[in-house]
């Protein structure tokens, strides 16, 4: 998805590239074994923050927006209400 352009557009002038996917929008879901919370806080989320900005950011995607679902391993009670929110997102176009 991220070739030449496509992704990047390329132009003449002082700034050789330009996003190319402008007013497209993304959905990150990350999965995890620790709470959400945990990563976020004492993690800093450093990996999510890290895609948003240097790969998606960089070619235009905005608004990105994320979804943390910690303590996957859990009860499957738990995990069908997290598959039936995505699916509500994914329906909603958000």
């Amino acid at each position: 998805m991220f070739r030449p352009d496509f992704a990047m557009k390329k132009v003449a002038g002082p700034r050789t590239w330009k996003p190319g996917l402008k007013e497209k929008s993304a959905r990150i879901v990350v999965t995890m074994g620790m709470p959400a919370l945990v990563y976020r806080w004492y993690f800093g989320a450093h990996s999510l923050k890290s895609l948003e900005r240097n790969i998606l950011g960089f070619c235009g995607i905005g608004p990105i927006r994320e979804s943390l679902v910690g303590m996957v391993d859990g009860p499957a009670r738990r995990r069908e209400r997290w598959l039936m929110r995505m699916r509500e997102l994914g329906r909603r176009g958000l």
